[in-house]
This record gives structure tokens, C-alpha cells and sequence, in this order.
């Protein structure tokens, strides 16, 4: 891998190879793992059942191929640029079509720039994939600081910082224009971007929307927005030790997901099943493959403490900026949290595009990349000559 140009505003390709030493650390520490014993419950009350971990393990060990995962990102465009003193990586693709939009995908947690590479394509050539020239977007999908081969912070880079530094990014690349996509921890820098107040953002299109009922609408809440807010009490009580870890002891954590891969593994894995529409098994949403590129991304450059870090920095001022820039929003039905229109409004007046889709999860692009294309599409065709 390149060594970062910290000397200038440089965009430096990126061409990934992993080292074939390292992968064969990884088969090595999978053959010597050592099991605990299985769940005293059936199924995944207790988290991921032995037998499971020990399936995705074996075709991790002996049927995975990360070359073909390698080719794919190689193939789509990688680089790299310093901003803010921190080297970033980022995918970057421009269309065919003269007059595409720009667009900046930020992915979240567990999640990475693998999760778009199915939708980058139809994006960035929409005649080729059975759409229309002038849906076309330029995409940027940035690796978040510490996470994948973006360089691990040694200093705070909360949510704001990040959507500064999206922003500098498009300015550096050309687009004076541009729309901002994301959902989880790309809610909260997307909603940044969007708050930010800098001309160049025309909009943003999230898939995950965080915001708080008052009082007021908690007292006269209709039947649907009492289902999200029972859907989020279990989430707050059986579902989100992970994120008080990583919010309180990032680094206590970190030394077992770098030193393990089947810790690093299950720890994601969990919430591919807890997260994506799957009716309770993950590879009804996603191939073993994909769940392993995705976890690749942090086993292969060390990012289990890192990642988890961005919890410390931000979660309790998660997305909390208002927006008065153009705001779409599509709801997939196993997302985390399903705000209401009504709640969503204060924080984000001016919405040009609302849909609650039928199927599809937390992971909207990797998941369900034909619908997450059209509800992006739809959402800024009114933004484009504007």
C-alpha cells in the first residue's frame, strides 16, 4: 500500500494488495481459535450461536476469497488525499454523463465503503443499468477517520469535524456543487453537511433519521408512531450494549476485536442479523462474502478500537443539527429507528422527498442497492438544476 503525500493537496491513487503474509496470519489464527462453549439458550438471545460463528468461521477459513473482493475495490477507483492532518481514503468513481451530480456516501458502524459497491454502477451509469443520462451522479463514498484505510485519528475527530472534512474533500476533487448521502454514522455527517451552511451542499438523502419526539408528541402519538417508539425502547434494552461499550471503553474493547478475528467477526455478524431485513438469518439479506468483505475492512487494517472510538466522540449529540437544505428521507422498515414525518420536520424543515418502503434494513444500500438507486435518484432530480 502507498504511502500517504502529506506535503500537499494530492489526491493519490490507491491501489490495494494486501500482503499474502497477512492472510495467512488470518487462516492461521482462525485453525487455532479457541471456542467457548455454546449459548444455554436456543437461538440468539445470547448473541451469535456457536454453531453459527463456527460455519461463518470454516467458509472464512477455507472458502472465503479476498482477492476477489481486492479486485473489486481496485476496480472501482480507490485513492487517497490529507485533510485536517489526517490521511482519508476514499472510493471515487465519475460518470460518463457530463452533467452528473456529485454526491458524498458516508457509511457507519459496522458498515464500510463495501456496502456501495453494488449501487456505485447504476449511480455513476445509469444507461448501462437500465435508467436514464440524467440521473447520473459523480460518487465519493469516504472511509471514515479510523475505519478501513483511512488513517486512525491520535486526536477527537467528531461528527462536525468529519463533515468538514467531506466537504473540503469535494472542493479538493472539483465539485463546487454537490448532495450528500448517508445512513447510521453517515446520518449524523450527512445531517452535518447539510447544517453546515456551506453553499456548495444542494441537499442531503439520508436513510436513517434520528430525532427526538417532545413531550407534546409523545402525548398524542398515532398508532405508527407508537410502534417506533416501542421498537426503539427494545432497542435500548436489548439491543444497544454494543454502542455504551464503544461509547465508554473504545479501547478496552479494542484489543480483543484486533487481536481476534472470530471477536472482530461476531461482533459485526450480530448486528447484520440483528440489523438487516432478514427474518432472523443474515444470509437471507447478505452472502456470507459480502458479511466477510465487510469484515475484512476491519480485521485486515486493525480498526476494532478505532472504529469504536467515534462513539466516544459523538454519540450523544448524534445528528442533532437542524437543516435547511433540501432533505430527503426513505424509510426501510427493519431500520433501528422510524421516525415520523411530523417529528422529523422540526429538525429538518424544508423535506422535498419522504417514502416508507416494504422491505430493506439498516444496511439500505447493501441490502436492497435497486431501491436504495431510485430513492436517491428520486430524491435529488428536483436538486439538479437548481
Amino acid at each position: 500500500m502507498p504511502s500517504p503525500d502529506r506535503s500537499s493537496d494530492a489526491v493519490t491513487p490507491f491501489h490495494l494488495n494486501v500482503p499474502e503474509e497477512e492472510l495467512d496470519d488470518l487462516r492461521d489464527r482462525l485453525s487455532r481459535t479457541r471456542w467457548p462453549e455454546r449459548e444455554t439458550v436456543s437461538g440468539w438471545k445470547q448473541g451469535v450461536p456457536l454453531d453459527r460463528a463456527r460455519a461463518l468461521v470454516a467458509y472464512w477459513e477455507d472458502g472465503y476469497d479476498w482477492r476477489r473482493c481486492e479486485a473489486a475495490l481496485n476496480g472501482i477507483g480507490q485513492f487517497t488525499t490529507t485533510i485536517d492532518g489526517l490521511n482519508l481514503h476514499f472510493l471515487h468513481r465519475r460518470s460518463p454523463e457530463p452533467d452528473a451530480l456529485p454526491i458524498v456516501i458516508t457509511h457507519g458502524w459496522p458498515g464500510s465503503v463495501v456496502e456501495f459497491m453494488k449501487v456505485i454502477g447504476p449511480l455513476t451509469d445509469p444507461v448501462a443499468h437500465g435508467g436514464k443520462a440524467e440521473d447520473a451522479f459523480h460518487v465519493v463514498c469516504p472511509s471514515l477517520p479510523g475505519y478501513g484505510f483511512s488513517q486512525r485519528p491520535k486526536e477527537g475527530w467528531p461528527v462536525p469535524r468529519i463533515a468538514s472534512a467531506w466537504i473540503a474533500l469535494m472542493k479538493r476533487l472539483g465539485y463546487a456543487r454537490f448532495v450528500a448521502q448517508g445512513g447510521d454514522w453517515g446520518s449524523a455527517v450527512t445531517t452535518a453537511i447539510g447544517a453546515s451552511g456551506d453553499p456548495a451542499v444542494a441537499g442531503i438523502h439520508l436513510n436513517m433519521l434520528v430525532v427526538r419526539p417532545t413531550a407534546e408528541d409523545l402525548a398524542d402519538a398515532t398508532d405508527q408512531e407508537k410502534a417506533s417508539l416501542e421498537s426503539l425502547q427494545r432497542y435500548m434494552q436489548d439491543g444497544n450494549g454494543y454502542s455504551q461499550q464503544q461509547a465508554t471503553r473504545p479501547q478496552t474493547l479494542g484489543y480483543g476485536l484486533v487481536d481476534s478475528p472470530v471477536g472482530q467477526a461476531m461482533w459485526i455478524y450480530e448486528k447484520f442479523r440483528e440489523w438487516s431485513d432478514c427474518g432472523g438469518e443474515p444470509e437471507n439479506a447478505l452472502s456470507r462474502d459480502e458479511m466477510l468483505d465487510d469484515i475484512m475492512l476491519y480485521w485486515l487494517t486493525g480498526t476494532g478500537a478505532s472504529s469504536g472510538r467515534l462513539y466516544w466522540e459523538s454519540f450523544r449529540a448524534f445528528g442533532s443539527d437542524k437543516v435547511m437544505v433540501p432533505t430527503g428521507y426513505s424509510m426501510f422498515p427493519k431500520e433501528i429507528f422510524r421516525a415520523s414525518r411530523r417529528w422529523a420536520e422540526r429538525q429538518y424543515p424544508n423535506i422535498i422527498h419522504w417514502n416508507e418502503l416494504e422491505r430493506g434494513g439498516h444496511f439500505a444500500a447493501f441490502e436492497q442497492p435497486e431501491l436504495f438507486v431510485e430513492e436517491v435518484r428520486t430524491a435529488f432530480r428536483t436538486l439538479r438544476t437548481s
